[in-house]
């Protein structure tokens, strides 16, 4: 499947993202608080769910097939979906 360009730099995001998240979730995970409802741990939770959410987002991006949708035409059998 060839990509473009936008799309390669798309799903390099979503993995930095990714990993982003898992860095938020082992930050929160050995922070250790004072407090029972520490505002900084809740943070980080909220970043991690933030940076699951975008890459899920841009792994879309990057891995959609976009070629039969801005060609009008099916990739298979090169056949226009259009005034059929």
């Amino acid at each position: 499947m060839k990509t473009h360009p936008a799309q390669r730099i798309a799903f390099a995001l979503a993995l930095l993202c990714y990993g982003a998240a898992v860095a938020g979730a082992v930050a929160a995970f050995v922070y250790e608080s004072g407090m029972a409802n520490d505002p900084i741990r809740a943070s980080l939770i909220a970043a991690v769910v933030f940076f699951v959410g975008c890459g899920v987002v841009l792994q879309v991006i990057g891995t959609a097939r976009l070629k039969g949708i801005l060609s009008g035409r099916d990739d298979a059998d090169g056949q226009s979906n259009q005034g059929s």
